[in-house]
C-alpha cells in the first residue's frame, strides 16, 4: 500500500492491518451418517430409539446451560423471533454492569443438518438431513477476546460455533502493555505506537487455536465428559475478515477523499480488476460470477467486490477511519504451499487452500495482499491541481528518442478504444506484446504479409507515443509493456469521463 500512502501521507496518521470477525466452526467425527451408525452400535442404541436417544442427549445439554447461566447468576433467555443477539448481549452486559465471564445464554429455535431414520433392505439407516432444532448461544466477556459467542447444536452431531473478534482481543494486548489508544466499535482511530501496534496483531494467527476453541466447546458441552468421551472437534475456519484500517487526522480530510474513492472503484474497478485484487486472472478456467456492488446505509455508504463466495469490501468507520475489508468464505479459491500428494508421491506445491485452522496465517497473507492492492489501485485519486496539470501534458505533443509525437484527446473515440485495450484485466499481471494489441485493436486480423506489417508498424508507433506519454514502460530484457501507475491514472480518468461524465452533463442540459 506503498503509493497509497505516499499520495496522502499528509492526511494519515497510522495504518492498521489485523483480523476483524472471525468465526471457526467444530466438527465431530459423528457428522458423518455412517460414523454415527457405528457410534451408536457401539454405545448399544438401537435405531429405533435413536428419537428418543437424541431428545435425551439434547435436554442434557439444555439443562446444563440452564445450571451453567445459574451458577454465574446471569439470565437464560428463549428468544421466539429474529433478534440481534450480539447488540441484546451488549444491552445486558451494560445494564447488569457485567465486567467479565457469562453476560448471558439465549435459547434459538433454527434450522440445522442433522439426521433422519429411513427405512430400508435389512435394518434402517441414518441419513443426513435438514431440521430445527434448538441452539445455545452462551455470550462471554471474555478476558482475552472480549466481547464474544459461542453457538452450541443441541442435536447431534453437536456442531459448534465460536466468533471472536481480533480487534477486541488486541485492544486488551494494548492495554496489558501501555499502549494509548481511540478505540471506535471494532476499529481504531489512534494509536500511539502503530508500528508495535501491527506487531501484535500479526500474532492473532499464531495463536494456539485448537486448544483455546477445545477450551470453550468443553466449558459448554457436557457431552464430551462422557457420551462423546474420545471424540474431538475438527476445527475450521468458517468466516474470517481481514481489514486494513487507514486512521485519518480528522473527518474532515478524509471525507471529500472518500467520495471520490466511492465513485472511482464503483465505476473504475472491473471484474478483471477484482480478480487481480484477489490474485486471480480471468481466464477459460474460472467459472463464477464476478460483481460490483454499492449501497447506501444509514452509517454511509460501502462498495463491495464479490468473487463468488469471497469479496473485498471499502467503507470508512465513524467517518475518519478508511477500511479496505477482505473476507474468506470460500478458500479454495486460493492456494496455499504445503505438502501433498501427486501421482502417488509426497511433494511440495501449490495446493488449494483448506479450512483448517492451522491455515489462517495463509488467510492473513491472501487477505493483506489484497487489500494492498485495492489501496494500491485507489492511489490514482489526486488533488484537482495535481490532474489539470497532468491532464495539460497528455493533449500537448511529446517526445520520444528526439521524435515529436502528438498528445492525446481524452474525448476521442480511437483514443479512448486505445486505452480500453492497453488497461484490459489480462494485461495487468504479466504485460503484453504488440501482437496482444494487434489483437485487441483489429477485429479482422490482416491476411496478407504487406498488411501485417503495416499494422505491426501502427501498434509500435502507438506504443512509442504511449511511452512518450509516461502511460506504459517497457518491462526490462522482454518485448512487454506494462501500464505505469500515471498511466491508469489518466486513461481511467478518460474512459470515465467519455462513457459516464460527459453523456451524463449533455443529457443535464438538454
Amino acid at each position: 500500500m506503498k503509493k497509497f500512502l505516499e499520495a496522502f501521507l499528509h492526511k494519515i496518521i497510522g495504518v492498521l492491518s489485523c483480523f476483524d470477525r472471525v468465526v471457526f466452526r467444530g466438527h465431530l467425527p459423528v457428522s458423518n451418517s455412517k460414523f454415527l451408525q457405528r457410534f451408536l452400535d457401539h454405545n448399544g442404541v438401537l435405531y429405533k430409539d435413536f428419537a428418543k436417544y437424541v431428545v435425551e442427549k439434547a435436554d442434557r445439554v439444555v439443562e446444563h446451560a440452564k445450571a451453567f447461566a445459574a451458577r454465574a447468576r446471569r439470565p437464560y433467555v428463549y428468544l421466539p423471533g429474529y433478534i440481534r443477539k450480539e447488540d441484546r448481549a451488549r444491552f445486558i452486559a451494560e445494564r447488569d454492569n457485567v465486567r467479565s465471564g457469562l453476560i448471558c445464554v439465549f435459547a434459538v429455535l433454527e434450522s440445522c443438518q442433522s439426521f433422519v431414520l429411513r427405512s430400508g433392505e435389512g435394518r434402517p439407516r441414518l441419513e443426513s438431513a435438514r431440521r430445527k432444532c434448538l441452539f445455545l448461544y452462551f455470550y462471554f466477556l471474555d478476558r482475552d477476546f472480549g466481547l464474544m459467542h459461542v453457538r452450541l447444536q443441541t442435536w447431534f452431531p453437536f456442531q459448534i460455533q465460536v466468533y471472536v473478534n481480533a480487534h477486541e482481543w488486541l485492544a486488551r494486548k494494548l492495554t496489558y502493555h501501555g499502549i494509548k489508544y481511540e478505540q471506535l466499535d471494532n476499529s481504531f482511530a489512534w494509536i500511539e505506537d502503530p508500528e508495535r501496534a501491527q506487531r501484535f496483531a500479526d500474532r492473532f494467527e499464531g495463536l494456539k487455536w485448537p486448544r483455546i476453541l477445545t477450551a470453550f466447546a468443553t466449558r459448554v458441552n457436557p457431552l464430551l465428559r462422557d457420551v462423546l468421551s474420545g471424540l474431538e472437534y475438527y476445527w475450521v475456519t468458517d468466516q474470517a475478515e481481514y481489514a486494513t484500517d487507514v486512521m485519518f487526522k480528522s473527518r474532515a480530510a478524509l471525507q471529500p477523499l472518500y467520495a471520490k474513492l466511492l465513485r472511482h472503484s464503483t465505476l473504475s474497478f472491473s471484474a478483471e480488476d477484482v480478480l487481480t485484487f484477489l490474485g486471480r486472472k480471468l481466464d477459460n478456467r474460472f467459472s463464477g460470477e464476478v460483481l460490483n456492488d454499492c449501497k447506501h446505509r444509514i452509517q454511509g455508504a460501502r462498495v463491495k467486490h464479490r468473487m463468488k463466495g469471497n469479496w473485498i469490501k471499502m467503507y470508512d468507520k465513524h467517518g475518519c477511519v478508511l477500511r479496505i475489508e477482505t473476507v474468506i468464505n470460500c478458500p479454495r479459491e486460493f492456494r496455499v504451499f504445503r505438502d501433498g500428494m501427486r501421482k502417488g508421491e509426497k511433494v511440495k506445491g501449490w495446493y488449494p487452500l483448506a479450512k483448517g485452522v492451522r491455515n489462517l496465517y495463509r488467510y492473513a497473507q491472501v487477505s493483506l495482499q489484497a487489500n494492498c492492492r485495492y489501496l494500491d489501485a485507489l492511489a490514482s485519486i489526486r488533488d484537482p491541481e495535481s490532474s489539470y496539470k497532468q491532464l495539460d501534458r497528455l493533449c500537448e505533443p511529446a517526445k520520444f528518442h528526439r521524435r515529436k509525437v502528438s498528445g492525446f484527446n481524452p474525448l476521442s473515440k480511437a483514443d479512448t478504444e486505445v486505452f480500453a485495450a492497453v488497461m484490459r484485466g489480462e494485461h495487468a499481471i504479466t504485460g503484453f506484446r504488440n501482437r496482444d494489441l494487434q489483437m485487441q485493436m483489429c477485429k479482422e486480423p490482416p491476411t496478407k504479409p504487406e498488411a501485417k506489417r503495416r499494422l505491426a508498424a501502427r501498434v509500435t508507433r502507438l506504443i512509442q507515443r504511449l511511452r512518450a506519454h509516461g502511460l506504459l514502460a517497457k518491462v526490462p530484457r522482454a518485448r512487454l509493456y506494462r501500464v505505469t501507475p500515471r498511466g491508469y491514472t489518466l486513461m481511467s480518468a478518460a474512459l470515465q469521463l467519455r462513457e459516464e461524465g460527459m453523456p451524463q452533463i449533455l443529457q443535464n442540459k438538454a
